[in-house]
């Protein structure tokens, strides 16, 4: 699963780690996180993310 980093702030949610402090479990794809989350730091909104690839850059997604 790949990781994505907030395009405001910089947070970089793992999905192997999930945001238990606001309830999602280890595991859970970005893809499928409810429309509700957003980000843990800054609160910017989950289309605010981009995905990164294996080593940390950015990727067209």
């Amino acid at each position: 699963m790949k990781k994505w980093r907030c395009g405001v702030c910089g947070y970089v949610y793992d999905p192997k780690l999930g945001d238990s402090e606001n309830g999602i479990l280890p595991g859970w794809p970005f893809e499928k996180l409810p429309d509700y989350w957003g980000c843990p730091e800054c609160g910017a909104p989950a289309d605010m993310f981009e995905r990164l690839d294996d080593v940390g850059y950015y990727t067209n997604h």
